[in-house]
């Protein structure tokens, strides 16, 4: 038989075959040798010592026992047949007991032959048993002894039924790395291993599936992992460089009287220490003659809008047009309407372009954006549209950016040669581990003070219980001028009853509420976008006192009288999106609450969030815990963000080793971007090697 390599077909590994194959790749996603190999324990056991069936005293752990199986049976059983071994040593005897796999079982149990047991004892009628052991021969245990701990690895239930539980596995891993001359080829240059102390991959493969103890076992995961890491940096840090330095851009070579004026005479409160910060950052990149790329994090209140005006106005002092592009028709008007007063003053064209704006009113928009006479246009997905035709684009803001599609951003780039400089803003706080991968080829400037004036929210978790007093809390806001919303979760898979929930809700509240002394206004998904404009500008205004709303006013609603967020059944909100919807009040002088309305029992990440929301106002301390809670993918959205399907490595947990592999990354490109040097040929190759097996590990720009 021909040796293994690291790309032969699992199949072929000798006790795999073409069924077991097949459970392997759909089970695990393990297609070849190679994928065998990156499958790590994820924990080990200690089986040096050995235990006497007359000396088991708990069930309370797994135990080891050496000695013989004397007999084998088949039981019938309701549902078929259990297998049932007698199992002894000097001291005593037990059963061992497989209630599936039948057949197979028996054919594989040495009887009469000196075995090593491992398993959980459990007593039934007075007597010890274990369920579904595993079983293996002294000579073979004694073979690869030397060592106390033994690999831990994942599997499932059908795995485990055709004899590929965590020591079926094992013995595939053994397999492969005990055949003569078998190495692993190495993928990492001799010089970065010697300057990190690091061992050489074929060393940390063996390691890692049979470590002497657990500190080289983690020296030789963290080496696996790094590499993992190092050449998904390599890919993203390059994509920057292509988008920054080596793709030319426009150049906002001056600071001219728009900026100068509106800073001096129009902007209505001092920027904080951040703003001028990010606004230095945003300065340098658009000066320098190349694209720039740059991700711009804030939490909610925390003057992003200014920001990007600043921006915009720069851009037009050159003798550019800006544009900003939102995902909702609530956001974009937002967006106008803001820049419109602040600008009035001024001679700043402002345009708003959304689905909504009549096809008449469009043309003098075009016709102005052709000749340069409009300087901003903000819209929605309207922006991207082949008949929207800027004379000269230099900046295009993207709001929220992760509700668009790639194929949507890239429209909106291709409308300016060289492409606009762009500035992708979100309020959704990235813990930094994530923003390093699934926004690794932008430059990242945080906003992390908020404006002087602005009093934390105080957030607070009742249960229905106390849904009286709460109401009497409202009406006392109210009577001071205040404004409430009341927000109803609204999931895809239940959007029926949610619905139902919402207009009981709000039937609910206006009989607490009644006219003419209270207004009540109610925004859904389900009402055409005129009427929910309609019901917004009501609240905006002061009309209605309380906005009864599904989470369509998550993103980017303003309005500074508003103090109280009552949030309904915010158990099945993310915390990620409990912040947000917090984010909605606390944008005046006055002090503003947050009030989570749970049922009284809660599940123990339920309470978890409910416990976060009301001891911080961090986002990213939020953006952390919900990393933790949910995992990257679900945080993200893996469509959108790029988040990787790691192997080995965990962003969570291994955020030093994706600090140091970011490091090497930059610092590697920076001396050497073409991977050009003698030294760097095995980057170089390998590199090639993941982009072509990973093309969608970044798919921001």
């Amino acid at each position: 038989m021909p040796s293994i390599q690291l790309d032969t077909p699992i199949e072929f590994v000798k006790g795999v075959g073409p069924q077991r194959a097949e459970f392997l790749r759909v089970e695990l996603g393990i297609h070849t040798a190679g994928d065998l190999l990156e499958h790590i324990p994820f924990r080990y056991e200690d089986r040096s010592q050995f235990v006497d069936v007359a000396a088991i005293q708990s069930d309370a752990t797994s135990i080891q026992l050496q000695g013989v199986i004397t007999q084998v049976n088949e039981v019938p059983t309701k549902r078929g047949k259990r297998i049932v071994a007698q199992f002894e040593d000097a001291t005593g005897r037990l059963e061992l007991v497989w209630f599936k796999g039948g057949r197979w079982i028996v054919s594989q149990l040495p009887v009469h032959q000196q075995v090593v047991i491992f398993g959980k004892p459990a007593k039934f009628g007075g007597k010890w048993n274990i369920a579904h052991p595993e079983v293996e021969r002294l000579e073979a245990f004694q073979g690869r002894q030397g060592l106390g701990l033994q690999p831990v690895y994942s599997s499932t239930e059908k795995l485990s039924n055709r004899g590929l539980s965590s020591a079926g596995i094992a013995r595939l891993i053994r397999t492969v790395l005990g055949q003569n001359e078998f190495t692993i080829p190495e993928t990492l240059p001799a010089e970065l291993l010697a300057e990190l102390r690091m061992p050489s991959r074929d060393e940390a493969f063996r390691t890692v599936h049979s470590p002497p103890d657990p500190a080289t076992a983690d020296r030789a995961r963290n080496r696996l992992k790094f590499e993992e890491l190092l050449y998904l940096q390599l890919l993203l840090v390059r994509k920057k460089q292509i988008a920054t330095t080596d793709q030319p851009g426009v150049r906002f070579g001056a600071v001219g009287d728009r900026f100068n004026t509106f800073y001096a005479n129009h902007l209505p409160f001092e920027l904080t220490g951040a703003q001028k910060r990010v606004m230095r950052e945003i300065r340098a990149d658009t000066n320098t003659g190349w694209h720039m790329n740059r991700l711009l994090q804030g939490d909610v209140g925390s003057g992003k809008t200014v920001v990007s005006l600043l921006t915009a106005l720069l851009a037009i002092d050159n003798g550019y047009q800006a544009c900003v592009m939102a995902p909702t028709e609530i956001l974009a008007n937002q967006h106008f309407l803001g820049f419109k007063e602040l600008l009035a003053e001024m001679d700043v064209r402002v345009e708003l372009l959304t689905g909504s704006v009549k096809k008449a009113d469009r043309v003098p928009i075009l016709e102005g954006l052709a000749n340069g006479e409009v300087h901003i246009l903000v819209g929605t997905h309207a922006l991207i549209e082949p008949g929207v035709k800027f004379k000269a684009l230099g900046l295009a803001v993207i709001d929220e950016q992760h509700r668009f599609g790639v194929q949507q951003r890239a429209k909106l780039w291709a409308k300016s040669t060289p492409p606009p400089h762009v500035l992708v803003m979100t309020a959704t706080p990235i813990p930094r581990t994530l923003a390093m991968t699934a926004y690794g080829d932008l430059d990242v400037s945080i906003i992390d003070e908020l404006p002087p004036g602005r009093k934390p929210i105080r957030t607070v978790h009742r249960t229905d219980g106390a849904r009286l007093r709460v109401l009497q809390f409202v009406e006392e806001e109210i009577a001071r001028g205040r404004q409430v919303y009341v927000v109803f979760p609204l999931i895809e898979e239940s959007a029926t009853l949610d619905h139902k929930d919402l207009m009981d809700g709000y039937e609910s509240l206006s009989r607490r509420f009644p006219l003419p002394k209270y207004r009540l206004s109610i925004v859904h998904g389900r009402m055409p976008a005129e009427d929910k404009d309609l019901e917004m500008r009501r609240f905006a205004s002061g009309e209605a006192h309380i906005l009864v709303a599904t989470t369509v006013i998550e993103v980017g609603v303003n309005v500074p009288n508003a103090s109280v967020m009552i949030i309904e059944s915010a158990e099945r909100f993310g915390l990620s999106q409990l912040h947000q919807l917090r984010g909605r009040v606390g944008r005046g002088a006055e002090q503003s609450y947050c009030i989570l309305m749970t049922k009284d029992e809660l599940g123990k990440e339920a309470a978890l969030r409910m416990e976060t929301m009301c001891r911080t106002n961090d986002g990213f301390e939020i953006a952390e815990v919900d990393l933790e809670l949910r995992g990257p993918g679900d945080l993200m959205g893996t469509q959108q963000s790029g988040v990787p399907d790691l192997k080995m490595a965990d962003l969570m947990r291994d955020r030093e080793v994706l600090s140091a592999a970011r490091y090497i990354a930059s610092r590697v490109l920076e001396e050497d971007p073409e991977l050009a040097k003698p030294e760097h040929a095995i980057l170089n190759r390998e590199l090639k090697r993941v982009a072509a097996g990973r093309p969608d590990w970044s798919r921001i720009s």
